[in-house]
């Protein structure tokens, strides 16, 4: 019980910056594309709270994937609205994969670190040093395999994931507006997709082994 308590308080931070990244970067960029959409409804920020969504946060905590809340953004208000969609749609995750690949470089370093702390002799405060670097480094992993859960997770070409809007954006006009035509059923494929477990087998998979070849 301890552990899993533990593990939660060291996870949250990471979960929030995760989280946080991807929809400011989607606001960010569809902005600097010339929609102000996200910058008025107050969500061109990094402040955290502006994005949580209770439940794709909690799914983000107990199942290593998950969603914000979605950051606003007016396509028709783009310079150029479906070129433009791809770059907006495709920030979010590209910000992940940089910060998963962030997060290893501290690992690794904070790893060697560890390692030579260890060779001290073992005392009282020895012990607790210990208990604060392995929290530390439970926040850098849970970080790494975040940021690159939630990029893939929503690359996924299923709406309202950033990759519909991606697919939607690259296809011709008449096969985009057909597909586009699903989204008021994505909800609905996705959660069957998440609840069979099919992402999960699908995901974790590709997850961990980007971890491996990160960490």
């Amino acid at each position: 019980m301890l552990n899993n308590i533990f593990e939660i308080v060291w996870s949250i931070p990471a979960v929030l910056i995760a989280i946080t990244i991807h929809e400011y970067w989607h606001g960010k960029i569809a902005y600097k594309l010339g929609d102000p959409t996200a910058a008025e409804a107050g969500r061109l920020t990094l402040n955290p709270l502006a994005h949580l969504d209770p439940v794709g946060t909690l799914m983000l905590l107990l199942f290593r994937f998950g969603w914000a809340k979605p950051v606003p953004v007016n396509f028709n208000n783009l310079n150029h609205p479906k070129r433009d969609m791809v770059y907006v749609s495709l920030a979010g995750p590209i910000a992940n994969i940089s910060a998963a690949i962030i997060f290893a470089l501290i690992l690794r370093l904070s790893n060697f670190f560890v390692w030579q702390i260890t060779l001290v002799q073992d005392t009282t405060f020895f012990n607790l040093i210990i208990t604060l670097l392995r929290g530390w480094l439970l926040f850098l992993q849970t970080g790494v395999i975040i940021n690159l859960a939630l990029a893939i997770f929503n690359l996924i070409p299923v709406p309202p994931l950033d990759g519909s809007k991606i697919l939607i954006g690259l296809l011709p006009c008449s096969q985009a507006y057909r597909y586009a035509r699903l989204e008021s059923y994505g909800p609905i494929i996705l959660l069957i997709l998440v609840l069979s477990g099919i992402i999960g087998k699908v995901l974790f998979p590709i997850v961990f082994f980007l971890f491996r070849l990160l960490v």
